[in-house]
């Protein structure tokens, strides 16, 4: 039987004998999960996430879903499949909600995860490797790296890699894919960050802000299977617009943001987590 907390090989690349030797173990992955209206999805999910193979601490934000969605994700936190279940009473968008969960945060590591089945879970330990290796304070989960995706909109491609275009010129980075929902970042460093957009400007804003920081970033390609209107998409050429003037104004009147400087010793390799051993208590969270 394959042991629980060494990754299986992800869907887009196969790890190497230098990577299954990382401290899987003792990390704690903090998986944040923006949630409106996604009744249909969630469960599914969130029970994806909970068979990823790492210690992790679940934060759901309900950002004022009308459709059933809390009753949905009350039962998932009985159940156990959720450590953390934050409820907004009026809908204040996906920027709110993940800086809502930003704060709760307490894990080494956070990423976004979005609730609609878009992004494959089973990915996250592909991801976290070149954290865990000391090459990155963050990564991107690419959809424009060639990994496996569905066939969908033309112009949204076309809209992302020109805000993609767009953000590099004021950031001086040569991501491919600025917009993607996979980002994860060392929690003490996404904790630093001055982080304020309510919408989907949280995505240029936080890559914006990560330049500033002087932050490592990695991008990786990942699957990726897009939804169509009628199966629950939500964002539209309106965010696009508001991704426009996103970019322009957290690159250009940004606040002051402390450099980044990565700690000496790192939180899973300091003496007290090596002698408390997996989990901090000697069994991993989901055994």
């Amino acid at each position: 039987m394959p042991d629980p907390l060494v990754p299986s090989p992800p869907l887009t690349s196969y790890p190497s004998s230098e990577d299954l030797e990382l401290p899987w173990d003792r990390v704690i992955l903090s998986v944040v999960v923006p949630c409106f209206n996604e009744r249909a999805t969630v469960e599914q999910l969130l029970r994806k996430v909970r068979e990823v193979p790492l210690q992790l601490e679940v934060i759901v934000v309900d950002d004022g879903s009308t459709d059933g969605t809390r009753d949905v994700l009350t039962r998932l936190e009985e159940e156990g499949l959720v450590d953390r279940l934050i409820f907004h009473e009026e809908n204040a968008g996906k920027g709110t909600a993940l800086r809502t969960g930003f704060r709760e945060a307490t894990g080494d590591v956070v990423v976004v995860q979005d609730a609609d089945l878009e992004y494959d879970p089973r990915e996250l330990p592909y991801l976290l490797q070149p954290i865990l290796g000391g090459k990155a304070d963050a990564v991107y989960g690419s959809r424009f790296l060639g990994g496996p995706h569905r066939v969908l909109f033309f112009w949204h491609s076309v809209g992302n890699r020109f805000l993609t275009l767009l953000s590099n010129m004021f950031t001086d980075l040569n991501l491919t894919d600025m917009e993607t929902c996979y980002k994860m970042v060392r929690r003490e460093l996404l904790q630093s960050l001055p982080l304020s957009a309510s919408r989907f400007g949280i995505e240029p804003e936080l890559t914006a802000r990560l330049a500033q920081a002087g932050a490592r970033i990695y991008e990786l390609q990942v699957s990726y299977h897009g939804r169509s209107y009628a199966e629950g998409k939500k964002i539209g050429w309106k965010d696009g617009v508001s991704a426009l003037w996103a970019i322009l104004s957290y690159n250009l009147f940004p606040p002051s943001v402390p450099r980044w400087e990565p700690p000496e010793v790192d939180p899973w390799d300091a003496p007290e987590r090596l002698a408390q051993g997996p989990s901090g208590d000697g069994e991993p969270p989901d055994a």
